[in-house]
């Protein structure tokens, strides 16, 4: 039973967790100078022991799914030790790790060993020299054989996700391109509408384009329009019977977007976040500190609830706690 719900009659079964703030790619969109340390918070990301305690407390609260998030999750060390612990100690269903690839090739089989449910990587082009120019790094070939890699081991669920930008890769030979791909991969493939964040407003005037460019693209192209599961994320997702993957959109301008929000998140030094762009956010670390704090826990979490809004707002340009994507886990 799911005892999280919201003023608005929505219960959320999901948490995504971030547990670094570090990232090792410089996206324009998200980092375009890099991590830069923020010398105002000091505080040291989430330990072993705290992320155990948080994912027990919301086990016990109704939550099934864990999304590890970043920066990019696997910087840390005991970014393997971490899927254990949600795996034996608590009860999740679901580990699912957003990623940016890195090193996806040297990583794929100690994942599929791990026991991850599933796993979404960042790729914004399929051109090589326009992924470099995006990331700042050359590694598409390698994350391309992690993917096959991955599938040679027969692990399912596997997404791309791509930050649609105008004059980039936003284009119908960018979208077939990606079509091509998933015709022979049974890999999913979502299109993301850039955010507005705090500090990348003139990128975002820059490279903002509608998500409506690509579902006319999928209109046009036979694709159906599949219902959302259980504890989807926010995508629409189309079939088509000619392809072995699907695609998707994030789009986080349309109308009603908020409607079907499912999901909180933890920040990497322990702040509860009730929306990524929210005004609203509150420390929980000081309660993750004993296992004789669950109780106290759930009920500050609880009592969260309360003020989640029912929209985020971005559409009035509001942009709330979230300076970058690399802060909250996007």
């Amino acid at each position: 039973m799911n005892n999280l719900k919201d003023n608005f009659g929505r219960t959320f079964p999901y948490i995504r967790l971030s547990i670094s703030d570090v990232c090792n790619f410089k996206c324009g969109y998200c980092l375009p100078n890099g991590y830069q340390v923020d010398k105002n918070d000091q505080r040291k990301f989430l330990h072993l022991d705290e992320i155990r305690r948080l994912a027990i407390v919301f086990s016990k609260l109704g939550v099934r799914k864990i999304r590890l998030t970043g920066g990019e999750p696997t910087v840390r060390k005991d970014f393997f030790e971490i899927i254990k612990i949600l795996r034996n100690e608590a009860d999740i269903k679901k580990i699912v790790i957003t990623t940016n690839g890195y090193h996806l090739d040297k990583k794929a089989k100690k994942l599929v060993d791990s026991g991850l449910n599933g796993i979404n990587i960042s790729i914004d082009s399929l051109d090589r020299k326009v992924f470099k120019n995006i990331t700042g790094h050359d590694r598409l070939i390698e994350i391309l054989k992690g993917i096959q890699d991955l599938q040679d081991l027969n692990f399912e669920n596997i997404k791309i996700n791509a930050v649609l930008l105008k004059n980039v890769n936003a284009s119908e030979k960018d979208f077939e391109e990606w079509g091509d791909f998933i015709k022979k991969n049974k890999v999913d493939v979502r299109y993301i509408e850039l955010m507005q964040t705090g500090d990348n407003l003139n990128y975002f005037k820059k490279y903002h384009v509608s998500s409506k460019i690509f579902k006319d693209y999928l209109s046009r192209n036979n694709w159906i329009f599949q219902t959302f599961g259980k504890d989807a994320g926010p995508s629409l997702n189309y079939i088509n019977s000619k392809y072995k993957g699907k695609f998707g959109i994030i789009a986080p301008y349309s109308k009603d977007f908020c409607k079907t929000c499912n999901r909180l998140r933890i920040t990497s030094r322990g702040d509860l976040r009730l929306c990524l762009f929210g005004n609203t956010g509150i420390s929980i670390r000081h309660l993750l500190q004993k296992d004789e704090q669950i109780v106290e826990l759930q009920d500050l979490i609880l009592k969260q609830m309360k003020f989640k809004k029912e929209s985020h707002y971005l559409e009035l340009g509001e942009t709330g706690l979230t300076k970058n994507l690399s802060t909250t886990g996007g």
